[in-house]
């Protein structure tokens, strides 16, 4: 945006918002490459999936369609931002008591009463659980609510209203706005 590429491709003959999904895809491939380096060092310390091909890549389909929501997530916060170094910032802010909010690090029974349902409903809790039940691996006990209990159902739910509202919100938002002449 500072160095005027928007601009270049504005004045180009092609669809307005095949610069941002471009970019979102672009995010997913690079994001499949961290997933296989993952996976193989954890393969290389001892973890292992339990139930199967299909359910593998399930799990790494839904890996990468959340990894392909929050793409969009940030383009939205980046949009809100006037600097790459704010844009970063915010992101942190924004991701880092998501991430901690929920069944990653934690059983949701260990939190507070008051915190449970919060981290139940949070796309992180429902994405790692789906993971965890995908790959065969144990899963902490959870909640009892519909997100405990359909925890794939939920993450592809999430995704989609992320990529639905976020890639609407910027598709019709600034980069795409005809340049000023």
């Amino acid at each position: 945006m500072q160095k005027g590429l928007v601009d270049r491709f504005r004045s180009l003959p092609m669809v307005r918002s095949a610069f941002l999904t471009g970019r979102t895809f672009a995010d997913v491939a690079y994001n499949a490459g961290i997933l296989t380096v993952l996976m193989l060092s954890g393969l290389a310390v001892g973890w292992r999936v339990r139930d199967g091909v299909p359910q593998f890549l399930a799990a790494i389909g839904i890996a990468l369609l959340f990894a392909y929501a929050m793409s969009w997530l940030g383009v939205f916060l980046g949009q809100l931002t006037p600097t790459v170094e704010v844009a970063q910032q915010v992101a942190f802010t924004t991701i880092f008591p998501i991430t901690f909010i929920s069944n990653a690090f934690v059983p949701l029974r260990s939190l507070p009463g008051w915190l449970q349902p919060v981290a139940e409903w949070n796309p992180v809790s429902t994405l790692t659980a789906a993971l965890r039940e995908l790959f065969g691996n144990p899963n902490p006990v959870n909640g009892s609510g519909f997100p405990s209990e359909h925890p794939m159902l939920m993450t592809v739910l999430w995704a989609a209203a992320f990529v639905l509202g976020m890639a609407e919100t910027e598709t019709l938002g600034a980069l795409v706005q005809p340049a000023s002449r």
